[in-house]
């Protein structure tokens, strides 16, 4: 039983779904949610306040300026899709704390949340406090 605890607590700490990510930006500013895809998907839609990181330009560059002390939560474009998985892996290497988002943007919008973007979707927003 101990090994199945561990193994739930461990998928916790690395993963959260879109009602815990919402939440997190309604409660705290220390999350930052970050789009693994390329540019024009980030472009088409994206989550609010979301920062656009492709994972193939992960670099000690192109991340120097990002705090170190945020919680970063990578997505892309849902399970069929693994570019968030790529970045966390790449974020974390890069020694930043990260989540991968279950589900990525369409679980996202499954759940009824707003997107910006040129294709956005309205649902429910949240205001940032930053």
């Amino acid at each position: 039983m101990q090994k199945q605890i561990e193994f739930y607590e461990s998928k916790l700490t690395y993963e959260m779904d879109p009602s815990d990510l919402y939440d997190a930006f309604e409660n705290s500013t220390d999350y930052i949610a970050v789009d693994a895809r390329q540019a024009f998907g980030y472009e088409k839609e994206h989550i609010p306040t979301a920062i656009n990181l492709p994972h193939r330009e992960m670099t000690a560059e192109s991340t120097k300026h990002l705090d170190k002390s945020k919680i970063y939560v990578c997505y892309c474009d849902g399970i069929g899709c693994n570019a968030s998985t790529k970045g966390a892996l790449k974020m974390v290497k890069l020694g930043f704390m990260v989540k991968e988002l279950m589900g990525g943007i369409e679980w996202w919008k499954f759940d009824g949340y707003a997107t910006e973007g040129t294709h956005p979707v309205e649902g429910s927003v949240f205001e940032c406090a930053c």
